[in-house]
């Protein structure tokens, strides 16, 4: 008796594996929908294709996942949003319009001098926060603005993304990747 009970729980629970409907998303198209699939914001984008890189591991002369250093993760970035950068972070500092720190917005690449490092850049993901390739040992990450070295060491911002372009195009859900980057970081 207690097997024939067994084997129908156990046959019930089989059956209602193989009958459960699989769940669809359903999606509302709008008629803008290809519109905004197609246009999208290149602020978005750069910081999107940065912070994807969250956990590789920097490479000096790296541009590509595997590793990067600090101006191949720009260079990487930007040309996921059809910017297309020089290489170095020198010839970067050179490549987009001077903007005030208290200006700074997503996208735009932030400028400083370290203790080890004639010249770094980041990524501005907002006023406060960038996304870079620190140095050898260490992991793309994101880090404060505010915080020590970088608040000492900031030397200037630069925008290189138009702002009238991307204030036409409207702000990508994968934005929100960023709120929580320390679940890509490697474990030590």
């Amino acid at each position: 008796m207690r097997t024939t009970v067994v084997i129908a729980g156990l046959a019930l629970s089989l059956a209602a594996c193989t009958t459960t409907p699989v769940l669809q998303p359903v999606l509302h198209a709008t008629p803008d929908a290809k519109a905004t699939l197609a246009v999208r914001n290149p602020r978005t984008m750069i910081v999107a294709s940065a912070t994807a890189m969250l956990g590789q591991p920097y490479r000096y002369g790296g541009a590509a996942p595997g590793g990067f250093d600090c101006s191949g993760l720009v260079v990487y970035a930007t040309n996921h949003a059809g910017i297309h950068l020089p290489r170095t972070a020198l010839q970067q500092l050179r490549a987009g319009a001077t903007i005030p720190r208290t200006e700074l917005q997503a996208g735009d690449l932030v400028f400083m001098h370290l203790a080890r490092k004639e010249l770094h850049v980041g990524i501005a993901i907002d006023a406060d926060r960038f996304v870079h390739a620190p140095a050898t040992g260490r992991y793309v990450r994101i880090d404060s603005l505010n915080a020590p070295p970088y608040v000492h060491g900031f030397l200037t911002a630069l925008r290189i993304v138009d702002d009238a372009t991307a204030a036409a195009a409207p702000v990508e859900p994968a934005a929100s990747a960023i709120q929580s980057p320390l679940t890509a970081l490697p474990a030590k």
